[in-house]
């Protein structure tokens, strides 16, 4: 736990970052504070323009109102950080007590984000089956699609069972303030892609687990990225050439890229008594960057969002390869729900255009 908690790079070059990052959220409030009704004048003019040329959605007002709500948010996060800063100085980071006080804090910042897009966006929540991913200690696998589903399992998941939620994530994450300081007492993996020393790497993954508590979990993006088409494209060639025995299951994904086994069986291995919760969700595909949300599409979006629970007693322990293949057959399952949740989507789309015709 504590080797999680402590920092793997010079002092120098982590307090230069945050200074950096906390900087540049802190100017980027004010000015937009200050100038918000000349930039919300812009942004008026502006979707006023190309809703009279193409009938386009206005989405530079939204845009510029959810900036100005996610630097708020994100400062009320540091403002948070160092009260439990100021309360823990001098004691151990390791405590339970202030990794709690950090993971409730993060609940609210990412539920307070997600509120936002929920207003702005219009953004409707269909939910099934969120009882089971609580209660802890578990192991939950989430789809990645989207900027907008990193919020979802502290502002779903956490806020509804009180999950503390230790996470897997990209390096390159430590550019937001609120991350890079929170982990100083919230157990967190930051994965280097491409590092070349996948050893190193999954030694710390199989640390996470350690001491779990029952109001605990662990989240980890099985794909290690978010789905595009051509990704999984690039993924099934990959696999062919250099896992062959997998590569007829990988053939079959179409929603999903297939998952990088490495990690997730690790965490699998090590978690032999944690139950394994997976979550699917539709409605957040192609919003990839905040350039995708500009076209307009993520208004009035309805999000489905389905968990599955699995028993830690059903997932099998003899061998990486017979995990791997439990794995695959998971993320087999959540793909052809995924393709059911889109033809009802499509029928339904068919259904309105034959209705108005």
């Amino acid at each position: 736990m504590e080797e999680l908690l402590r920092a793997d790079e010079p002092i120098r070059k982590r307090w230069l970052r945050r200074a950096r990052g906390i900087t540049l959220e802190v100017v980027l409030f004010v000015l937009v504070t200050a100038l918000f009704p000349v930039l919300a004048a812009i942004a008026v003019l502006t979707d006023l323009l190309l809703w009279l040329r193409r009938r386009k959605t206005w989405m530079a007002l939204r845009l510029l109102a959810l900036l100005w709500w996610f630097l708020l948010c994100e400062l009320r996060g540091l403002a948070g950080l160092l009260a439990v800063r100021l309360v823990s100085a001098g004691r151990d980071p390791a405590a339970s007590k202030y990794r709690y006080r950090v993971y409730r804090l993060r609940i609210r910042w990412l539920s307070g984000i997600l509120a936002g897009v929920r207003v702005l966006f219009r953004l409707r929540l269909e939910i099934d089956g969120l009882d089971r991913a609580g209660p802890g200690p578990v192991l939950i696998m989430i789809r990645h699609t989207s900027i907008v589903d990193n919020l979802l399992p502290d502002a779903i998941v956490g806020r509804r069972h009180g999950l503390g939620l230790r996470y897997v994530l990209k390096r390159e994450l430590l550019s937001l303030p609120n991350i890079d300081i929170g982990r100083r007492w919230a157990p967190t993996v930051f994965v280097r892609r491409g590092s070349g020393d996948t050893e190193v790497e999954l030694e710390r993954l199989r640390k996470l687990p350690l001491k779990l508590e029952d109001d605990e979990g662990i989240l980890i993006y099985p794909e290690g990225t978010r789905y595009t088409a051509n990704k999984l494209a690039r993924a099934k060639q990959i696999i062919a050439e250099r896992q062959p025995s997998l590569a007829p299951l990988a053939e079959r994904l179409r929603h999903v890229l297939p998952p990088r086994l490495g990690g997730t069986v690790a965490l699998l291995r090590v978690a032999r008594d944690v139950d394994v919760v997976m979550c699917g969700h539709v409605g957040l595909d192609g919003f990839e960057y905040v350039s995708d949300i500009w076209r307009g599409g993520l208004v009035g979006t309805t999000v489905r969002i389905k968990f599955w629970r699995y028993p830690a007693a059903e997932v099998p322990s003899d061998s990486e390869q017979a995990l791997a293949r439990w794995l695959y057959d998971r993320w087999l399952e959540l793909d052809a729900w995924i393709d059911a949740q889109l033809a009802c989507v499509g029928a339904g789309g068919a259904a309105k255009a034959t209705a108005a015709a």
